[in-house]
């Protein structure tokens, strides 16, 4: 008796081609007729033809067509007895089951999940997937539906995946969600992977489609945003300013245009730095006295 537990594995199915069998059935199936057509008053004609009429369509229920990236999966009374990836018209014995499978690259886009970060913050995640279908024993075999199985594992990826990492502001050498974007994909790709692995199932891609705050604090978090931006432009602009009044003071000393002592020093990089860093445009005041004056 098999262990429920233990895990299914695709294996050949002995399959023949269906063009001689169609021919070979065909052929059965019109000699029956001409069989009894001969000689209608004989009974072994008329059994003869009948039945060779009848072994030719009931042979012909063994037909299957498989498209490329299909397999059919041949079961008898249900027992596994291999997978059939031959394209084109194909044959078992008619008391043979076949469940057809696709192999074909799926995409899956999740609904939109509204979960914590690693921070605690509400945000609204969302993935794309591309998968599909390796091993059809496992597919049909070990889970009750893959596809809801992989419409599932995809989304508790994703929970999990949130609450290893910050929506963004992340500390030093921290990942983000929203910064690392190649990151946080492939991590998402593995985790998926692992997960879908016992439905018989790759996972070729998986990528972030959508990465929101929750509505409830989006507001709080673009006052937030945009105050880091006006800090970080004001951070760069002194920056900027305290090299150019360094450059003028440079080059004040090395001309010799002018000598200042300290204190002059200072009020001019207080008046520079004033110029520079001002949101409005500096007024010019003439001074009509000496320069210590």
């Amino acid at each position: 008796m098999t262990d429920a537990r233990e895990r299914s594995t695709e294996r050949p199915a002995k399959a023949a081609g269906g063009i001689p069998i169609l021919l070979a059935t065909l052929a059965m199936v019109v000699a029956g007729p001409v069989l009894v057509a001969q000689s209608p008053e004989a009974w072994p004609n008329l059994v003869g033809g009948i039945s060779l009429a009848t072994l030719g369509l009931f042979l012909m229920c063994g037909f299957y067509a498989l498209q490329p990236n299909e397999a059919a999966a041949i079961l008898l009374f249900g027992d596994y007895r291999g997978t059939d990836r031959t394209t084109g018209l194909r044959w078992v014995l008619p008391w043979y089951t076949r469940k057809k499978i696709s192999l074909r690259a799926r995409n899956l886009t999740s609904d939109k999940l509204k979960v914590n970060d690693k921070r605690g913050n509400p945000i609204e995640i969302a993935a794309n997937v591309v998968w599909r279908v390796e091993d059809s024993a496992q597919a049909l075999f070990d889970v009750d539906d893959y596809q809801a199985f992989v419409n599932i594992q995809v989304d508790t990826g994703l929970r999990d995946l949130t609450s290893h990492y910050a929506y963004d502001h992340g500390e030093e050498q921290e990942l983000t969600l929203r910064a690392d974007a190649e990151d946080v994909a492939d991590r998402l790709r593995k985790e998926l992977a692992s997960r879908v692995s016992v439905a018989g199932v790759v996972v070729d891609e998986a990528r972030l489609a959508h990465l929101a705050y929750a509505p409830e604090i989006a507001q709080a978090m673009l006052k937030r945003q945009q105050a880091e931006a006006v800090l970080a432009a004001r951070r760069l602009i002194v920056k900027g300013a305290v090299g150019m009044v360094e450059n003028a003071l440079t080059d004040l000393g090395e001309r010799g245009v002018v000598d200042l002592d300290e204190d002059r020093k200072a009020a001019m990089v207080s008046n520079l730095l004033v110029v520079l860093c001002a949101d409005r445009e500096a007024q010019p005041v003439v001074n009509t006295g000496t320069l210590y004056g």
